[in-house]
């Protein structure tokens, strides 16, 4: 046997151990792990800025340029693992975030705290995040897998949430919150072997490509952003960062100031972390059985509604955890369908670069809702006009993703000589 011979079949044992279900498992532990630390950086916010006399527009910043350049970062990781593959991306990814958290642990400026939570998690996160897993098991699993596996690797996110908010609570009570960051970031590199399962193909790996994955990144583009159900699902989704960065970061800050104690902000962050994996699971299910379009749309509606019962009616421990179960049920429940539709509409050959584009307008989102939310706070003593115009911005979107045709783009066929 010759080593040109050998070569694909030691190739194909190596890749013998990924099945599906090793796929699925080690994708939402990568969730599960990079989704937890972040969802806690609210937690963050008094201890260290009555350690160094921040105002909350300070913290707010720096997790603000988080979610602006995990956004911006997530179109060019999306591209690097649609052509060199999954496998190295998630893994620098990982390295970057761990590396943030350390930093973060000695901050003691805010441009320190702008660079660490700021720009090393935020490029992190667009390397490392259940956005690249979500195109990785689009472009690894059979048809039959990827429904139900989108809907987990979207709730495994949710339960890093459920488990990071206690436990991070936990570690700044009895450790402080400089111990709770080395501790997050030694976590942080388990992602690096769980990649492994995730590795998908480089271009060159491949020698027979079909011709309509043969589309350049500039022509992807172009027909992407010249589709108009792309473009409005990509400003709908403008919406749910909005909402998901100002409540992760501000409700914690939020509960306190109406008089409740610390813990019930960290078991309302828990309990919408629970809550969405049922969320996310059902949607999974629903997405192969109703029109996306509408489960979006019913999301941001029931989202927007369900911020005006909160802010309405007085704040108890009752109607918190309340707040966070409905909250938590139309959480990340908006990435199941909003990724299926991209991969409906355009295929999976660039699925990790067109979604990476939607959810850069996600991270837009986030980005103000952060920001407004700590100016908002200085400036007025309250977080009343943001949690207002977040309902403004839900019914909206509710609007906007109604149009949306979910059929695959029209594309010219080649007619033979």
């Amino acid at each position: 046997m010759t080593a040109t011979e050998a070569t694909p079949r030691l190739s194909s044992a190596a890749a013998a151990w990924r099945t599906p279900l090793v796929i699925v498992v080690c994708g939402c532990l990568i969730g599960m792990l990079t989704f937890g630390p972040r969802s806690t950086f609210g937690f963050f916010m008094q201890p260290m800025s009555r350690e160094f006399s921040w105002g909350r527009d300070v913290f707010g910043l720096a997790l603000a340029i988080q979610n602006l350049l995990w956004g911006m970062g997530q179109p060019f990781a999306g591209a690097i693992a649609d052509r060199f593959g999954t496998l190295r991306v998630i893994a620098a990814g990982a390295v970057m975030y761990a590396a943030g958290l350390i930093v973060m642990r000695y901050a003691s400026t805010p441009v320190s705290l702008d660079l660490s939570a700021g720009v090393l998690i935020g490029f992190g996160l667009s390397g490392c995040s259940f956005n690249l897993v979500l195109s990785a098991f689009g472009k690894l699993l059979p048809p039959e897998w990827r429904g139900v596996a989108l809907g987990a690797g979207t709730a495994a996110g949710s339960f890093g949430q459920f488990v990071f908010a206690p436990f991070g609570v936990a570690m700044l009570d009895n450790f402080g919150w400089r111990p709770a960051l080395i501790v997050f970031a030694g976590l942080m590199l388990l992602v690096v072997p769980l990649s492994l399962a995730l590795a998908t193909p480089t271009i060159s790996d491949s020698k027979a490509v079909a011709t309509t994955d043969q589309q350049t990144f500039k022509h992807a583009l172009a027909e992407a952003f010249g589709h108009r159900s792309y473009v409005l699902l990509v400003l709908g989704f403008f919406t749910c960062g909005f909402q998901l960065a100002f409540i992760t970061v501000h409700l914690p800050a939020y509960l306190v100031d109406r008089g409740m104690p610390v813990q019930t902000g960290g078991w309302v962050i828990a309990v919408i972390g629970l809550f969405n994996i049922v969320g996310s699971l059902s949607v999974g299910w629903l997405q192969s059985r109703l029109p996306k379009r509408y489960i979006l749309s019913a999301i941001y509606f029931t989202r927007a509604m369900s911020i005006v019962a909160f802010i309405t009616f007085p704040i108890t421990t009752f109607s918190a955890i309340a707040f966070g179960v409905v909250t938590g049920l139309t959480w990340l429940s908006t990435i199941p369908p909003t990724s299926s539709l991209v991969a409906l509409m355009f295929g999976t050959r660039w699925l990790a670069t067109l979604y990476g584009f939607a959810f850069f307008s996600h991270q837009v989102g986030g980005f103000l809702g952060v920001l407004l939310g700590g100016i908002v706070f200085e400036k007025f003593g309250s977080y009343t006009p943001i949690w207002w115009l977040s309902v403004l911005f839900g019914v909206l979107s509710a609007l906007i993703n109604l149009p949306i045709v979910e059929a695959p783009v029209a594309r010219p066929v080649a007619q033979p000589a």
